[in-house]
């Protein structure tokens, strides 16, 4: 279940198949909001539960709100990006593929050994309402 605070800052999902907008990791820790990078795609940190701000601390990143975890995302096919994905509480970037599903889902991989190990997450759409993030 969504903190009462954060759960008033979203509203419905939003129509379309863009890869553009706010996106909450699959325990509802992080959200991210993706944005035009270059010719690509980045995404920075917009809110983050308690637990994993103290998380990213360990893995030596004081601030995670405004932290770009999504970086340099180019486009390889339609619905498909390649670039790399920063894990604050590892305090690492990865290789990373990421690939939407639909409007609503968005699969995130980070990978090593080139390729060869990747752990998958899908992430969930969720539309800012009433303030904008960072």
């Amino acid at each position: 279940m969504l903190p009462v605070a954060f759960a008033l800052l979203f509203a419905s999902l939003p129509s379309g198949h863009s890869v553009i907008g706010t996106w909450i990791n699959p325990d509802r820790s992080v959200a991210v909001r993706t944005r035009p990078c270059g010719p690509g795609v980045c995404g920075r940190v917009v809110w983050a539960s308690a637990k994993a701000q103290a998380d990213a601390r360990k893995g030596g990143v004081s601030r995670l709100v405004g932290t770009e975890l999504l970086r340099n995302y180019a486009p390889v096919s339609d619905g498909a990006w390649e670039g790399q994905v920063f894990v604050p509480d590892r305090g690492r970037t990865f290789e990373s593929h990421m690939i939407q599903l639909n409007a609503q889902a968005l699969q995130i991989d980070g990978c090593v050994a080139g390729g060869l190990l990747c752990k998958k997450q899908v992430w969930r759409r969720v539309a800012a309402r009433g303030r904008a993030f960072g």
